[in-house]
């Protein structure tokens, strides 16, 4: 199957550089760009796309609004934001609206298909360094632990940790280590618990700030 993309953002190198990404691979197209996010609104109307890469800073209508605007017309299609190391407010707003996901744009192009794949499948996906960075905005920084709190995970566990930082599902986890897709959840419970938090962004990102992972 082809998933239809659209991309907003006003830089046409921007837009180029993900057009030659996507064209390497049959599953995405991209169907449609804007250079404004008042554009952006029109053609997620007129193209009807899958899902929408949409830079957040943009003439006539920033990313956000966009989003807003999409939202406020009954549009569920999946949004992914582009961003900059400088723009953490945006990223925590964008989440709030139901943004799937946040790029940088020097991500490599396994992290935007990576993205763009757990967009269109409903699900939320951040890379790790962005992921910490929303974790931090938030005001919740996660304190590293004392060596004599240092947290510890099981050999599986680890396992199971490494491949959500690669953004791996549960089905996939389930597949290659062998086990079972409830076994795959019961590690993550065990991880979120050990760790004292509720998601795997944040899993991915409290465990590179305790160093337990290392990407």
């Amino acid at each position: 199957m082809t998933y239809k993309v659209l991309v907003a953002d006003d830089h046409m190198v921007v837009r180029e550089g993900l057009k030659l990404i996507l064209e390497t691979d049959e599953r995405f197209q991209i169907v449609g760009e804007a250079g404004d996010g008042e554009t952006a609104v029109e053609l997620v109307e007129e193209l009807q796309p899958d899902v929408v890469l949409m830079d957040i800073n943009m003439p006539r209508m920033n990313g956000l609004e966009a989003i807003r605007r999409l939202r406020e017309k009954g549009s569920a299609v999946p949004v992914i934001i582009l961003t900059t190391y400088n723009e953490d407010e945006f990223m925590l707003e964008g989440l709030s609206m139901g943004a799937k996901g946040f790029l940088l744009k020097d991500s490599s192009r396994e992290d935007l298909l990576r993205t763009l794949q757990a967009a269109v499948r409903g699900e939320v996906l951040l890379q790790p360094d962005v992921s910490a960075r929303v974790f931090a905005a938030k005001g919740q920084p996660p304190a590293p632990a004392s060596r004599s709190e240092k947290t510890v995970l099981s050999e599986k566990e680890m396992i199971v940790l490494q491949a959500i930082a690669r953004g791996s599902r549960s089905k996939e986890i389930a597949f290659d280590m062998g086990i079972s897709e409830r076994t795959v959840k019961a590690y993550l419970t065990a991880i979120y618990n050990k760790l004292g938090v509720d998601s795997r962004s944040e899993a991915v990102a409290v465990s590179i700030e305790r160093g337990i992972l290392h990407l």
